[in-house]
């Protein structure tokens, strides 16, 4: 099934009130009909636009037909079953229908039920951003988000209502997570349910903590001889400073793990903690310093190279 894009036909926004597309609707009408236009393709052209409008004048029809989403003009698309069990009466196969069939068939069809009452038409589900801190990931919040949700009357004529919507947002959401409110979409035709608010989480970047999936990867720096010796230091979490164990002998690069101090996960407990070890060289030295790094440079036999005599061997 190809796919068209009314509105555009129409020369009209997605949110235009009934008002607007009639209007259009007459502009293009009186340009292209056959009996009086001159212009290339006014026939084809006048179908279209008469195509367009009477699915967009029609509530139900322009509600079925918002829902099957926004595609690009002449693109091949099926129906989804969500579509195909709200307004297709069990259908399932759509190869060999036109869009403006499809839609056609629902007048009568779905205008009534059982016993001549009408048929309830749900309202269609919103996705919007919503930006979070780490922190607020981790301990979970509350949002509030404004929207100006198109609704429809009984005669198609369409009003943008501003809702305001609180949603909780539960510990542990990740980035690129989307989250359900439901019932908080659009307004639904004829007791039809309201369509449900989808939340599409995206994390700040921070400026400690970087984040894949639920773990959490840390930069711990160490100065050359906490590296050597090993040591004890304090490493920030978002639980909270936790003192870590750093074994003697620990190289650059190294991932120190601190298990339960990332985020927090779906199925309960916490992700990890990695701190990625970086060895921190002083830039500016006493002589005091300078003499005691000369001593270990002149008694120390370890040479961090010698594998490139080894390579190069034969």
């Amino acid at each position: 099934m190809k796919y068209k894009d009314y509105y555009a036909i129409l020369g009209v926004e997605r949110g235009a009130d009934a008002d607007a597309i009639k209007k259009a609707y007459r502009k293009l009408a009186r340009k292209f009909h056959p009996d009086v236009s001159k212009e290339a393709n006014a026939e084809e052209q006048f179908k279209e636009v008469s195509e367009a409008y009477q699915t967009l004048s029609d509530a139900e029809k322009r509600a079925a037909y918002d829902n099957l989403g926004k595609r690009e003009a002449g693109a091949d698309f099926q129906p989804s079953q969500d579509w195909r069990r709200q307004f297709g009466e069990g259908e399932s196969v759509f190869d060999d229908i036109d869009l403006a069939d499809l839609l056609a068939g629902l007048t009568g069809r779905r205008r009534s039920g059982p016993r001549g009452k009408p048929v309830p038409i749900p309202g269609q589900d919103y996705e919007i951003n919503i930006n979070l801190s780490l922190e607020d990931a981790y301990r979970g919040t509350e949002v509030e988000v404004e929207l100006a949700v198109p609704e429809y009357d009984q005669q198609g004529r369409m009003r943008r209502v501003p809702h305001k919507v609180k949603a909780r947002i539960p510990p542990g959401s990740s980035d690129g997570k989307k989250l359900r409110v439901p019932g908080k979409g659009g307004k639904g035709i004829k007791g039809g349910r309201d369509g449900d608010l989808y939340l599409n989480i995206a994390l700040h970047p921070h400026s400690l903590y970087r984040v894949t999936g639920h773990d959490l990867y840390l930069d711990l720096p160490l100065a050359p001889w906490e590296a050597v010796l090993g040591t004890s230091v304090e490493v920030p979490t978002l639980a909270g400073p936790v003192r870590l164990k750093v074994r003697a002998g620990t190289r650059a690069g190294q991932q120190l793990r601190l298990p339960g101090k990332g985020l927090p996960k779906p199925g309960g407990g916490h992700a990890d903690l990695f701190a990625i070890v970086q060895i921190a060289v002083p830039t500016v030295v006493s002589d005091a310093e300078r003499a005691l790094f000369q001593q270990i440079a002149d008694a120390s036999t370890f040479n961090p190279r010698g594998h490139f005599e080894q390579g190069g061997s034969t």
